[in-house]
C-alpha cells in the first residue's frame, strides 16, 4: 500500500499548498490537494459545489478524495480545512499515523492568515464576516487539529521555505 510521505492539515490561509509544493520538491515527490482532487471529480469549482450542491455533496466528495489520496499518493498531500472534521477521514488519519505517517498541523493567526486568504476570494464558508466565520471554523477545529496531529508548526510571520524546513525536520529519512 502507497501513503503519503506527509499530510498537511490546517485552517485557510496556513500555507498547507504554499508549503506542500516547497515540500515535495525538497522530497523529490508529488503534491496533491484534496481540493482540487474534488474540483476534478465534480467538474467544477469547490464554491460552486458548494452552491449547487450543498453542503454535505462537497463533503461526501472530499471524504472520497482523501480517502483515495491516502492510499494511492506517495507525496505531499494537503488536505482542505474543514476534512479533518468528517469521523471517516479522523479515522483514516489517526490510522495513517498509528501506521508511522506523519500529519501535520500548519498553525496559523488570524492575523497572518488574512493577508494570505485575502477574504474576498470564493471561499464559502468565509462568507458574510470572513474575519469572524474564519476564527469560529478554527476554534470548532482547532481542538481536531491538534488531536490528528503527529507535528505542529506554526507559520505565523516565517517563510514556507522556513516552514517546510521545519516539516522536513519531523519527517523519517
Amino acid at each position: 500500500m502507497t501513503a503519503p510521505r506527509v499530510v498537511l492539515t490546517g485552517p485557510p490561509g496556513s500555507g498547507k499548498t504554499t508549503v506542500g509544493r516547497v515540500l515535495a520538491e525538497h522530497l523529490g515527490g508529488g503534491f496533491r490537494d484534496t481540493d482540487a482532487d474534488v474540483e476534478a471529480a465534480a467538474g467544477k469549482a469547490v464554491a460552486d459545489i458548494f452552491v449547487d450542491d450543498g453542503e454535505p455533496a462537497f463533503r461526501a466528495l472530499e471524504r472520497a478524495a482523501v480517502a483515495a489520496a491516502l492510499v494511492e499518493h506517495d507525496g505531499v498531500l494537503a488536505l482542505g480545512g474543514g476534512a479533518v472534521m468528517d469521523p471517516a477521514t479522523q479515522e483514516a488519519l489517526a490510522a495513517y499515523a498509528a501506521a508511522g505517517g506523519v500529519v501535520v498541523f500548519l498553525d496559523v493567526s488570524l492575523a497572518h492568515a488574512a493577508p494570505r486568504v485575502g477574504f474576498n476570494q470564493a471561499r464559502p464558508l468565509l462568507v458574510g464576516n470572513p474575519r469572524a466565520r474564519w476564527a469560529e471554523l478554527m476554534q470548532a477545529r482547532r481542538p481536531t487539529y491538534e488531536r490528528l496531529a503527529t507535528v505542529r508548526v506554526t507559520s505565523d510571520g516565517v517563510t514556507a521555505d522556513d516552514v517546510a524546513a521545519a516539516v522536513l525536520k519531523e519527517i523519517p529519512a
